[in-house]
């Protein structure tokens, strides 16, 4: 049941003295765009009149079939409320739609709730609570970002060493002006990096939370003077950031994944999902990973997973169970990265574990040791798979998985393809800036 009317828009608009609204959705690649509107459409847009040339958006449509409008959701109307010093701004997310008012084929946020439907009605509903890093960077005096911190923290450290405390509170801050609610923040294993985690919800809007909670971020550390950045490996030779993704399948309010009675307490369910996953895990990482930079975090010895396994408790693998049982049971994917489109993510993650429910699939034997200690012919004897190593060796994956075309859908399938094809195109025929500096002389 929607929390608020158009009615109630209207009348929010007025009372809270709004002048900006920001109709915001994402391209297939999960950049956040949006039109900015007066308060004087308000009534044009929550009844669907907005609209927008589809040709100029990313992985959209072709210039001769452009117009498409904005549907928003009316439960995501919120104030802004750092753009209070230029006049009230507010937001609504917004879903894609063609001019007789189907749902466009490639909307992202659509295509997470094709997959939602699809468990709901199966009875189930899917929470999802994500654990974004990120990097706080200097900027230079023209205000470009550089990848100096003045940081000298580590995990879980403390000011003065800790420089982006003032700013990581700030934020913290400003989510829950949001609505957010933050469980935990800290600074995290590299100079310059941080976590904030916050509660987990239904999956559609632990996505929009997601794509809200970057904006956030980026918007404080730019005010305060620092750039922050959701790019996976800014630094060599450090950790890079990751975005673990906490699940858990309800059904009539009871958490499926908990058997009390069960091996681990761990019900049939749970395994079958797990057993999805890693069947699929390949075909999803293009998705889950999707910059070339993500391959450069996917690497022993930073605690990013690159081998297709699970467990317990052991942090090497790629997929862990928390200890905590009952209600809070679920199943922790830890290789994907912020920089993937959140919409995307959830969908292949869903529709994996749940292609594993349908067909009982059965995981492996859980690995116990340190994976990143075992050499290759160990791994092999336990079964141990690597993950693509690279964006080409991704795209080969999810080309391979029909899953994930089913998921996607042909649109958001084929032009995401695409445009990851150029841009791995376009890195491999880049001259970086370490060949210069290995070559250069040398030849």
């Amino acid at each position: 049941m929607s929390k608020y009317t158009k009615d109630d828009i209207i009348r929010m608009v007025e009372e809270e003295g709004i002048d900006f609204i920001r109709m915001q959705f994402t391209d297939i690649f999960g950049q956040a765009k949006n039109v900015a509107i007066t308060a004087s459409q308000i009534q044009k847009a929550v009844n669907n009149q907005i609209s927008i040339d589809g040709s100029s958006i990313e992985g959209f449509t072709r210039i001769h079939e452009s117009d498409q409008y904005l549907y928003p959701d009316l439960d995501t109307f919120t104030v802004l409320s750092w753009y209070e010093q230029q006049g009230k701004v507010a937001r609504l997310l917004c879903d894609v739609c063609n001019p007789d008012g189907t749902p466009f084929i490639g909307d992202p946020r659509g295509a997470l709730k094709r997959v939602l439907r699809r468990a709901a009605d199966l009875g189930y509903t899917f929470n999802v609570g994500p654990e974004c890093e990120f990097f706080l960077f200097e900027m230079d005096k023209d205000g470009k970002p550089t990848t100096k911190t003045n940081d000298e923290a580590g995990y879980f450290d403390l000011g003065p060493i800790d420089h982006g405390d003032h700013t990581r509170r700030e934020i913290c801050l400003a989510l829950e002006a949001l609505g957010f609610e933050i469980e935990a923040s800290h600074h995290e294993c590299a100079a310059g990096q941080h976590e904030i985690d916050f509660k987990y919800a239904e999956a559609l809007n632990a996505a929009d939370s997601i794509i809200t909670f970057k904006q956030t971020v980026k918007k404080i550390a730019y005010a305060n003077g620092l750039h922050a950045t959701f790019m996976p490996k800014p630094i060599y030779g450090t950790a890079g950031s990751g975005m673990h993704i906490n699940m858990s399948l309800f059904k009539d309010g009871k958490n499926v994944f908990f058997d009390p009675d069960g091996d681990r307490q761990l019900s049939k369910d749970a395994y079958h999902f797990i057993a999805g996953l890693l069947t699929h895990v390949k075909g999803m990482t293009a998705i889950t990973n999707p910059l070339v930079n993500s391959y450069k975090r996917l690497v022993p010895g930073y605690e990013a997973p690159c081998y297709s396994a699970w467990s317990a408790s052991n942090r090497s693998a790629l997929i862990r169970i928390p200890a905590a049982r009952g209600q809070s049971t679920r199943v922790e994917l830890r290789n994907p990265d912020p920089s993937c489109n959140p919409y995307l993510a959830l969908a292949v993650c869903l529709a994996a574990g749940l292609d594993g429910m349908e067909r009982k699939l059965t995981p492996p034997e859980e690995i116990t040791e340190n994976i990143f200690e075992m050499n290759a012919d160990e791994r092999a004897a336990c079964g141990i798979e690597d993950l693509p190593d690279s964006l080409e060796h991704a795209l080969d994956a999810l080309e391979a998985d029909p899953l994930m075309a089913e998921v996607l859908g042909p649109h958001i399938y084929t032009q995401y393809i695409a445009g990851k094809e150029k841009e791995w195109e376009e890195y491999c025929t880049r001259v970086s800036s370490w060949e210069i500096a290995k070559y250069m002389v040398l030849y």
